[in-house]
């Protein structure tokens, strides 16, 4: 099938697919699914999906290995992409007919427009492009799915399979930068940052503070969003987060003084400033600073409890109380 075929002519395709009627087909006795005599839950197939699964059945016990198996083999991948056993069996046709996988990642592109969450259409491209032994246009076609969908996590995963197989680094990070461009919130670009980052440079000193300058630059400009605090606390980890490194500390005091006691209206969207402040002070490990840290995270966790996030007010005060009790 083109790449271009419809979901309609497919369907179309498929109805004239009467097995049981068809000379080229006559020689093959469909095998009928055993369900046993009492079945806990009968399925109410449709009349296409029983023939076609009928048939295909038959093929797969003769080991047929032909054109016609591999042309059903389409039509029960349409009716239940899910079904992993179909696809084992397409590919075993694949390879013994000696057919262009190219025109396969044309097919299976559909199947994924179609059915973007579906892991079996996944898998079954990953070891088509493993077979070709090149990537081609498979950024490009991730760009489409993701564009779709930004949050996909089969195509996220696909996207990092593909480049920790082919070295595929070299535009990844600019890509990930314009989904957050489009937008910050985007928990899978923010992960898939920490991801290239990690498998390229690494998190040295000098793309640590570049990280720091990008994220906190960011929660500046949109402090309610969780997904940059917790890419915060990925990059921090690989530095000291003792209140004597003073930068994230001076970072959150600034937005505290600056923006939250001039805030009237969005109360709430400080919420991932404090829990990540009253953690600062957790972790700062002065013996010195303790008691007066103990006063802040009490009054932190209170402004939680009551004002901020009164919808997680037990857990706050759980917080407190385990803070207090240290």
């Amino acid at each position: 099938m083109s790449s271009t075929e419809s979901d309609d002519e497919s369907e179309q395709s498929m109805t004239s697919h009467q097995y049981s009627t068809r000379p080229d087909w006559a020689d093959v006795v469909p095998i009928e699914q055993d369900d046993g005599p009492n079945a806990v839950v009968q399925i109410a197939y449709s009349d296409k999906f029983r023939e076609v699964f009928n048939y295909i059945r038959a093929c797969m016990h003769a080991n047929e290995m032909s054109e016609r198996a591999l042309e059903l083999t389409k039509d029960a991948c349409y009716l239940n992409p899910a079904n992993y056993t179909v696809w084992c069996y397409r590919r075993k046709l694949l390879y013994h007919l000696n057919c262009d996988l190219n025109e396969e990642i044309a097919f299976v592109g559909n199947m994924i427009r179609n059915n973007p969450k579906n892991y079996q259409v996944w898998e079954h491209r990953r070891i088509i492009v493993e077979r070709l032994s090149h990537p081609s246009n498979e950024l490009a076609f991730l760009a489409e799915v993701i564009r779709s969908d930004s949050k996909n996590y089969h195509a996220w995963q696909y996207r990092q399979w593909l480049l920790k197989t082919y070295g595929l680094w070299a535009d990844e990070l600019m890509y990930v930068e314009h989904l957050l461009q489009e937008d910050v919130r985007n928990n899978s670009a923010w992960n898939q940052r920490y991801f290239v980052i990690s498998h390229t440079t690494g998190f040295k000193d000098d793309i640590i503070e570049r990280e720091l300058d990008f994220v906190l630059k960011s929660i500046e400009f949109n402090p309610d969003n969780e997904s940059a605090w917790n890419y915060l606390r990925g990059i921090a980890r690989f530095r000291s987060t003792n209140l004597t490194d003073q930068r994230l500390w001076k970072f959150c005091q600034n937005l505290y003084e600056n923006k939250y006691l001039k805030d009237d209206f969005n109360c709430q969207q400080w919420r991932f400033l404090f829990a990540y402040m009253i953690e600062l002070l957790a972790d700062d490990d002065r013996a010195d600073k303790q008691e007066e840290n103990k006063r802040m995270i009490t009054d932190l966790c209170e402004r939680l409890a009551t004002k901020i996030d009164p919808i997680r007010k037990k857990y706050w005060q759980y917080i407190q109380q385990q803070h207090s009790t240290q």
